[in-house]
């Protein structure tokens, strides 16, 4: 039998939040393993944030070609743009395995020892004893793998668990990974199907319609609430519905999908009202993308002696619970962060977690993760990001407000590129101007928000927005002017 392995630290699972807490765990001197059963970089890197975001630049660039060419003075004549679908998905494999590299890189630089298999915990830390890991050859697909073959024993004297999340299955239609699929099939396609239905109008369902339906696939999108894009402040949903319904996506709000009966040429999904579900109608397609959200991934990973405590699908820690957690779940010495731990959900999350996590570890001070202040982002085009409070939040909380907000189609630079669909929406509190939330549809969201993170960060107000110097020409100038505008003081628009 392999000689025990040990560590101060044992993170299982090498996605943003498990390879972030590695790194930050090796700086501050803890010797640490990683178990990974698949590639490094986990669903983020793999199969999600970094790969999509390949994908969604390549939509962007044809559909700025096919559509609008002309207007930027291209002539594209004969046969017009072709695409080379093989190439489109295999360049966003590319950038995986460039930064698979680039993590294992890092590991060997802080001494960070990777453990390739399925890691399975069977003891927590005891007066007798560490925490103990079976690690075994792993196989199966990338959500559900499975660990077989030769076992060796890992010890540490804590264990960090960040092993993410896993697409929801539609209920009563589990993914077959070819007529009924998940994000993770979805950027793998062989070929573009001509019709597709995707069930679910949050950031990952409306980033692949958008992919899609650039390069000429009919997408329906199908969403049980009133609204697409339900997270986001009620105008931002009502923009996003326009401008989308205009490049050629088809909505059905307010509905369920009741049924899916796959078939040779591909499926028929039955609509269902949720305020009469009398009132149905049918879809066929070639490819349904069930897009309803994900539940933590922790499939054999515990020995059921372990009784570690599991709430709505995710593991259980303190973080909830404490003004200042540990993330420490009901066994000793095991700790978890991100996805597996419930929403929100996000990469950048998990990183915070997991740094703050690994220092309180250490007994290091740490501000540790600000929940009300995290940005979250849609990668369309136009792109959608926000943070804070909407403005239901703040009419549900019953707080007195303030609203500012800008169009693009008034902004020079927006005018300069072609990118006049959306605006920025801020929300002040009275009397002081403190800024509650912040709201953006359109070009460069992603990158606009994070000025409105430092500002919630360090407690600004509308007016030190406005105090704040914006250079011109740029599409930050209208985060100037939305400020402006709480005050009634808008230059432009």
């Amino acid at each position: 039998m392999a000689e025990t392995r040990h560590f101060d630290l044992l993170v299982i699972g090498s996605g943003p939040g498990g390879y972030v807490g590695a790194i930050r765990a090796a700086q501050l001197g803890m010797s640490v393993g990683v178990i990974e059963r698949d590639k490094l970089g986990g669903v983020c890197l793999n199969w999600g944030c970094i790969p999509t975001k390949a994908l969604l630049h390549n939509a962007e660039l044809y559909m700025e070609a096919i559509r609008h060419g002309a207007q930027w003075g291209f002539e594209i004549k004969d046969d017009g743009v072709r695409v080379n679908w093989e190439k489109v998905i295999g360049r966003s494999r590319g950038v995986t395995t460039q930064l698979n590299a680039g993590i294992g890189f890092l590991f060997k630089k802080n001494r960070i020892t990777h453990i390739a298999g399925h890691a399975k915990i069977v003891a927590g830390k005891t007066a007798a004893g560490p925490c103990k890991v079976q690690v075994s050859t792993s196989s199966g697909d990338y959500y559900r793998g499975s660990g077989e073959g030769a076992t060796s024993t890992v010890t540490a004297d804590r264990i960090l668990i960040a092993t993410g999340a896993a697409p929801r299955d539609l209920p009563g239609c589990p993914k077959d990974g070819k007529t009924i699929i998940s994000s993770y099939e979805a950027m793998n396609l062989a070929k573009r199907p001509d019709s597709m239905l995707i069930v679910g109008s949050g950031a990952i369902g409306m980033e692949f319609a958008y992919f899609y339906n650039a390069f000429g696939t009919k997408v329906t999108v199908v969403e049980m609430l009133d609204r697409i894009l339900p997270v986001e402040d009620d105008d931002v949903s009502a923009a996003a519905l326009k401008i989308f319904s205009a490049q050629g996506m088809q909505f059905r709000t307010g509905v369920t999908v009741k049924t899916v009966t796959k078939s040779a040429k591909g499926a028929t999904a039955t609509l269902a009202d949720t305020k009469d579900p009398s009132k149905t109608e049918t879809i066929d397609v070639d490819v349904v993308l069930t897009a309803i959200g994900v539940a933590g991934r922790f499939d054999g990973l515990f020995d059921l002696s372990l009784g570690i405590r599991i709430e709505k699908g995710h593991i259980w820690t303190d973080y909830r619970s404490k003004p200042e957690p540990t993330y420490s779940t009901s066994v000793a010495g095991i700790y978890a962060i991100g996805d597996v731990i419930g929403p929100p959900w996000l990469a950048h999350v998990a990183s915070e977690e997991a740094v703050a996590c690994v220092e309180r570890m250490k007994g290091h001070h740490t501000l540790g993760v600000d929940y009300d202040a995290f940005p979250g982002c849609t990668y369309c085009n136009p792109q959608i990001a926000s943070i804070g409070m909407t403005e239901r939040d703040a009419k549900t909380k019953g707080l007195k407000y303030k609203v500012g907000k800008y169009p693009f189609r008034s902004h020079g630079k927006a005018i300069a590129v072609g990118a006049t669909d959306g605006f920025v929406k801020l929300i002040t509190s009275e009397p002081y101007g403190e800024i509650l939330g912040a709201h953006i549809i359109g070009e460069d969201a992603s990158e606009l928000i994070a000025e409105m993170g430092l500002a919630k960060r360090l407690e600004a107000t509308a007016e030190d927005i406005i105090s704040t110097v914006h250079a011109h020409p740029t599409m930050h100038e209208a985060l100037h002017e939305a400020a402006l505008a709480t005050e009634g003081r808008v230059i432009h628009g």
